[in-house]
């Protein structure tokens, strides 16, 4: 069977080119999923040029019943296996800025943060790792130690080692929550037969919506176009070892402290 990859936060950034990338390799099927699938044009264009190869499905993941209802519609139409599972979903703050100070700290934007970057991410590793322990060990696996992939999109500054400038509570504890959980999963889900390596992945600095409001104060030249992003990521995911579950990788495939 062909290799079939979910991408969870396909409809911008770093999620749509990871579609992107991944049809044009020819050899698989893409599951793209987003919050409001009929607002998402260029996702809904590029199934269009892949009518073949790709389906779309609504996804929000702050509800597990609705990530449950898609796990089983996806096992329904698609079957039970999956080799890849992208969380590619990303929030810096509900407002768009990182906190500078303690004094811009809330509640509100903590729960909203930590939902998005760290619960939901976990929340489909629960509903979809079954189906990734059927994989086909397509990605990274040369020597049949592991079946499926998951990986989750996190953030140099969720390292706790290489916070040397402060700020951004929300996002960087929301990070950090993602990296524990990847390893905890990696734990967990590297037991028994039908093994699955999970990682974190820094994509660098990225232009998305995302950091652009703070691309004034990065070198222009370690700003990445998500296709450069999105290349590197795959190279580090497609040379993967049951060795490197649990790992914290850069787009170069450097390893980052925790």
């Amino acid at each position: 069977m062909a290799p079939l990859a979910l991408v969870q936060g396909a409809s911008r950034g770093i999620g749509l080119q990871f579609c992107r990338h991944l049809l044009a390799r020819g050899n698989g099927f893409v599951l793209a999923t987003c919050r409001n699938p009929t607002n998402a044009k260029e996702l809904q264009d590029l199934r269009s040029n892949y009518p073949k190869n790709m389906a779309i499905f609504e996804l929000d993941a702050h509800n597990e019943e609705k990530i449950k209802a898609t796990a089983d519609m996806i096992k329904e139409n698609h079957g039970s296996k999956l080799d890849l599972l992208l969380n590619c979903a990303g929030m810096l703050h509900p407002s768009g800025k990182g906190e500078t100070s303690l004094k811009e700290v809330t509640a509100e934007a903590l729960r909203e943060t930590f939902s998005t970057n760290s619960i939901g991410p976990l929340l489909m590793a629960k509903h979809f790792g079954a189906m990734l322990a059927n994989g086909d060990g397509t990605y990274g696996c040369q020597d049949g130690s592991f079946r499926g992939t998951l990986v989750n999109i996190s953030a140099r500054v969720g390292s706790i080692g290489d916070n040397k400038l402060g700020g951004w509570y929300s996002y960087r504890m929301s990070k950090t929550a993602l990296n524990m959980a990847t390893k905890t999963l990696s734990i967990e889900l590297g037991r028994g037969r039908n093994k699955i390596v999970c990682i974190s992945v820094h994509p660098g600095t990225v232009d998305t919506d995302l950091s652009r409001r703070y691309h004034r104060s990065v070198d222009p030249s370690k700003i990445f176009t998500p296709e450069y992003s999105v290349e590197c990521m795959m190279k580090v995911i497609d040379g993967l070892t049951l060795a490197d579950s649990g790992k914290f990788f850069a787009w170069d495939g450097q390893e980052i402290v925790w």
